[in-house]
């Protein structure tokens, strides 16, 4: 017990703040312009879904979630860290949950949108993942080919969905879809925070928001 409790959490960090923001850059220059394509993607998700179409909606980003798997963790964040095989295992997971949804139509939620307060802080985080996120490395100095784009890189693409499944999903299906993606966004807080990182702040705080939009819209699918 007492050798468990020697540890701390930036011992499971084998990595540098600068390797990992190299690593980030290395994604944003080995596939740029592909981010206009995810962009896009993105951005024709969340009209989709505000447009009563949840089921194509929904399958619209499971194949950036096995994209970020292959690219992002098999081949690049497992040469840093170890768990990067068993993460990007996970985003396949969650890219098959995703057409299974859109195929069954599991959970869709065909309620009115204009009304929705839980939906509303759905688009929130979607537009933050999709437009805000990306602006948040050249704006404090980085690289712009450090920017985080939704479809290339794993936090805006956790966000961007959880925004999204707000939006597309209600119920017991909207609880499992959640899942991955939030707990990504801690293992990556977590990270962010060992590396001194103010990005973990704003992880955390995309998580309390979309908590309450998720408790908020369970309440509601009740009455």
């Amino acid at each position: 017990m007492n050798a468990w409790t020697s540890y701390r959490l930036k011992d499971f960090i084998p990595f540098t703040a600068e390797v990992y923001f190299r690593l980030l850059e290395r994604m944003g220059e080995t596939f740029w312009p592909l981010h206009l394509l995810t962009l896009a993607l993105g951005a024709a998700t969340l009209v989709l879904a505000l447009k009563h179409r949840p089921r194509i909606a929904c399958l619209l980003p499971a194949p950036l979630w096995a994209f970020v798997a292959v690219a992002f963790f098999f081949q690049r964040y497992a040469e840093l860290n170890w768990a990067g095989g068993y993460v990007a295992y996970a985003f396949i997971a969650q890219a098959v949950l995703l057409v299974v949804m859109a195929l069954t139509g599991w959970g869709m939620d065909n309620e009115p949108r204009a009304t929705n307060p839980p939906v509303a802080i759905g688009i929130a985080i979607t537009l933050f993942g999709l437009l805000i996120m990306p602006l948040m490395a050249p704006l404090s100095g980085g690289s712009w080919y450090q920017a985080e784009v939704f479809g290339i890189h794993a936090d805006p693409t956790a966000v961007t969905t959880l925004g999204l499944v707000l939006i597309m999903l209600r119920g017991f299906a909207l609880w499992i879809a959640v899942i991955i993606p939030a707990l990504w966004l801690v293992v990556s807080g977590l990270t962010l925070q060992v590396l001194d990182s103010s990005g973990a702040a704003v992880l955390f705080g995309v998580l309390a928001i979309a908590l309450v939009g998720l408790v908020w819209k369970s309440i509601e699918s009740r009455r």
